[in-house]
């Protein structure tokens, strides 16, 4: 029988912050599920961000390709490269994911967002995460890749199964038959994104797809896998992250009503309200990687080859680097780039998901004015990422 804390068990799911502090008190140890290695504190988190060659992003890799699970092209994707490939694919997908394509998307995203919010029901529980979280970026990812806006709760599904294959494990006992739904969804996904790249190169559009296809550096074109391996990283990466960064935003909002006051008599404060929820409930908790060879980290040796889970959730409420930390603080100076990972990894959709947040609360705040519970939270189960998938909440416009 394991001693070790399990971070999937339903309290620790639903309010991981007490676990990750006594954790920071024993900052380099194992956990459950996976026996990882887990570094808590932010110094040691930034340092493993900074040393990949020594913290392998294959370690993404592993963890969302397990055995039982094969063929997982989100998983070959640059999520799970370290440089000198990493680096080509980036230098490839910077091209087409620059300022000029944030430019372009500007409009149409406050355009999303204030349609959305204008069919949202005044004064009639909702489930936000269904009614606001979910549709807004499935709206920006369907016009950066144009995906048919009508399947939006198909991708939503896609993407939570891809990002619950950590919350199994890479040896489970028996099959299951959540294994077979993470497998089928695979192949759903890859025959889905496989029409959305002929399509595409029959008919250019001016979207993120074409630009992939014709991006270039130095002559060389992405090839046929790496496409699809960037398409299925662009769902999963493009939904997850903001669908539980507007989640967050709302659950914290309902909880501070002070706030709401604040925030529509001061948009301009929308920004510093959103970098503050991802420092106090980032969407992304974990980024795994595998040691290369021993290291020691305050006195503890990792061995080689151990996957590590860089507890991104734990090391913003660290104290010693944010005084306070376990206090929501809109004043709080700087941004705080972590929860968007670190170095050569970092997020390259972090602006464009800073954008659709600002305009979605924008929107809400100008439209509502207080926001209450009508139901209990339903938390999702994976290692990597944590959000709601159900939150019942009554909008009220007095």
């Amino acid at each position: 029988m394991s001693g070790r804390v399990n971070l999937l068990v339903p309290g620790v799911r639903a309010n991981p912050y007490p676990t990750y502090a006594e954790l920071r008190r024993n900052p380099v140890c194992q956990v459950d599920p996976g026996g990882y290695w887990v570094l808590t504190r932010y110094d040691d988190v930034v340092a493993a961000f900074k040393n990949p060659q020594v913290f392998s992003n294959i370690g993404m890799r592993v963890a969302t390709k397990p055995a039982w699970l094969g063929h997982n092209p989100f998983a070959d994707s640059m999520i799970g490269m370290d440089p000198p490939n990493h680096t080509r694919l980036r230098t490839l997908v910077n091209r087409a994911f620059g300022p000029p394509t944030l430019a372009r998307l500007e409009p149409r995203v406050r355009a999303f967002a204030e349609g959305i919010v204008a069919r949202l029901p005044e004064g009639q529980p909702v489930d936000i995460v269904d009614g606001l979280c979910l549709p807004l970026p499935a709206s920006v990812i369907g016009e950066l890749i144009g995906l048919d806006p009508t399947q939006h709760h198909l991708f939503k599904r896609w993407a939570d199964d891809l990002t619950s294959i950590t919350a199994i494990g890479p040896k489970p006992e028996r099959e299951t038959p959540r294994m077979e739904e993470i497998r089928a969804t695979v192949r759903e996904t890859e025959q889905y994104m496989g029409q959305v790249l002929a399509s595409r190169r029959l008919e250019p559009r001016d979207d993120l797809v074409t630009d992939l296809l014709n991006a270039r550096v130095d002559g060389e074109a992405l090839t046929d896998a790496e496409l699809m391996n960037f398409m299925f990283l662009l769902l999963v990466a493009g939904l997850e992250t903001t669908i539980h960064l507007m989640s967050h935003a709302m659950r914290i909002l309902m909880e501070r009503p002070d706030l709401v006051a604040r925030l529509k008599a001061e948009p301009s404060r929308i920004p510093r309200f959103v970098e503050e929820v991802l420092r106090y409930e980032p969407p992304v908790q974990a980024i795994m990687r595998v040691t290369t060879a021993d290291t020691e980290i305050r006195g503890v040796t990792i061995p080689k080859g151990s996957p590590v889970a860089l507890m991104i959730g734990a090391a913003n409420r660290d104290e010693t680097h944010f005084p306070g930390a376990e206090t929501f603080d809109m004043d709080r100076e700087g941004t705080n780039n972590l929860p968007f990972g670190h170095g050569v990894h970092f997020c390259l959709g972090a602006p464009l998901a800073r954008m659709e947040a600002r305009f979605g609360l924008e929107a809400l705040l100008a439209r509502f004015s207080r926001f209450t519970p009508a139901g209990p939270l339903e938390w999702n189960r994976s290692m990597t990422v944590r959000g709601p998938v159900r939150m019942p909440v009554v909008a009220h416009a007095d």
